[in-house]
């Protein structure tokens, strides 16, 4: 059976009422995490491919290998999805491999992308294939190189890559370049991609990418194509919501802020975000732009040495299991291993809250937070560099699927919500009730909710 959902289909005026009076009382789920699955080296990454609930792809940053969780209970697939340790550098710390993404018709052109650091140090940007007769393993010589960029210096390379969900371009993300305060001054340098987030079109010619033309910058002399946004330190790991196409930006400080930016969905890039003459709101006193200066984009969220000295942002919760957080945004602190939260409101952070002590499981052990992820339905997982992976769920577990109004027990209401609903739903997966998930609201989800009739277990 499938876990409640928390969209539903177009009601009648009435019924629309009685769905507010239904949710009113779904507020303020207290939260916990559980493990999902242990024993992965250095693990950076969890996510999954566009529509899929059955698997969660790990990757692990010094071994080169992204390897397959089964949600179903939890096992590790014996063979890795993908191994390129002979391509990539192991020395860790923050090189490696560094990001991994589905593009958005993998289901049908099995294409996903990585972004590493190769032996050498230098960031590559490359494509695979999965093997047509085997969904969970890849095809080790479908590799293609995309882009590749050199490093300076051994931090700072940044490297989480994702696609927008409302353009379908990829996003890469690059730090400055490293050392300390950005020496060459790169993160404001235009004809430089370090420091910079970048968007690029890999599905028209010509091969291997296309610049898109409404890129911000295409056009000027004075800065490259390909640059999204600028002023960044090390975006190491950053999201978009895929709801709204809103973007997170987690942007690891030099010593003093760490910092969330924000950029709505319908931004049209070229935001500045301050780097190296700011740090989150703080002059640093250093040259490449003016501190505070009405054209630089102030980070949403910032945060100083009391509270942590390694930003990890993570998503904006969009999955079914709790429904009252839907939109608001977790992140972490990889130093101090606090969790917080907020949403955004009209470009305002609202609701913000410490998420620490409430994401600890029962015993302990969610340290060194290195990322978070999503699956295919929207729930959320924490991933620890000690090599576990645990997953954000109600602290009282999954609630009773029919138990629309989450009031622990599945009754009238539950019933005339489902009756208000009843038909062909706007698109599969998209009606609250659709238990069977066949795409309409009918006999076979009436026939569970009645089943489920009484007091939650």
């Amino acid at each position: 059976m499938n876990s409640t959902r928390c969209k539903s289909s177009h009601a009648a005026a009435i019924l629309a009422a009685l769905s507010f009076t239904v949710f009113a009382g779904a507020d303020g789920t207290v939260l916990t995490t559980e493990l999902v699955a242990s024993g992965f080296t250095a693990p950076l990454w969890a996510g999954s491919p566009p529509g899929d609930t059955a698997r969660l792809f790990v990757v692990e940053q010094e071994t080169g290998r992204v390897r397959i969780i089964n949600l179903a209970d939890g096992s590790i697939n014996t063979k890795p999805f993908l191994n390129i340790d002979d391509l990539v550098i192991n020395t860790g710390n923050e090189r490696g491999l560094l990001g991994f993404t589905f593009h958005p018709d993998y289901a049908n052109n099995r294409l996903f992308y990585v972004h590493y650091n190769d032996n050498s140090g230098t960031s590559v940007l490359a494509r695979y294939r999965t093997l047509a007769n085997n969904p969970d393993r890849a095809n080790p010589k479908s590799a293609k190189t995309i882009l590749t960029q050199s490093q300076p210096f051994i931090n700072n390379n940044g490297g989480m890559i994702a696609f927008g969900p409302n353009d379908g371009y990829l996003y890469i993300g690059f730090g400055d370049g490293g050392s300390r305060n950005d020496p060459g001054n790169r993160a404001q340098n235009r004809q430089l991609w370090l420091g910079k987030m970048l968007r690029i079109d890999v599905d028209v010619d010509p091969d291997p990418y296309f610049v898109p033309s409404d890129n911000p910058f295409v056009g000027d002399p004075n800065t490259l194509d390909e640059i999204w946004a600028l002023g960044l330190r090390n975006p190491w790991r950053w999201s978009f919501d895929r709801d709204t196409g809103d973007l997170y930006i987690g942007d690891v400080g030099q010593i003093a802020r760490e910092e969330i930016n924000f950029q709505p969905g319908s931004s049209s890039g070229g935001e500045n975000y301050g780097w190296r003459c700011m740090e989150g709101l703080m002059c640093t006193g250093l040259s490449g732009c003016i501190c505070d200066h009405p054209e630089l984009t102030l980070p949403i969220r910032q945060y100083g040495l009391a509270r942590g000295r390694a930003v990890i942002g993570g998503y904006v919760y969009r999955g079914a299991q709790i429904c009252d957080l839907r939109g608001t945004y977790f992140y972490a602190d990889y130093i101090s291993n606090r969790i917080w939260s907020f949403r955004v409101v009209d470009g305002d952070d609202t609701e913000f809250q410490e998420r620490t002590a409430e994401l600890q499981p029962p015993g302990g052990g969610l340290t060194s937070i290195t990322s978070f992820g999503e699956d295919g339905a929207g729930e959320m997982y924490i991933v620890s560099s000690n090599g576990r992976i645990f997953k954000i769920v109600p602290a009282g577990g999954e609630p009773c699927p029919a138990d629309f109004d989450n009031s622990g027990d599945v009754g009238v209401k539950d019933l005339l919500f489902l009756l208000g609903t009843w038909g062909p739903c706007p698109k599969k997966g998209d009606c609250l009730a659709d238990f069977d998930n066949s795409g309409d609201v009918g006999v076979k989800d009436l026939l569970i909710l009645l089943g489920a009739w009484g007091p939650c277990p």
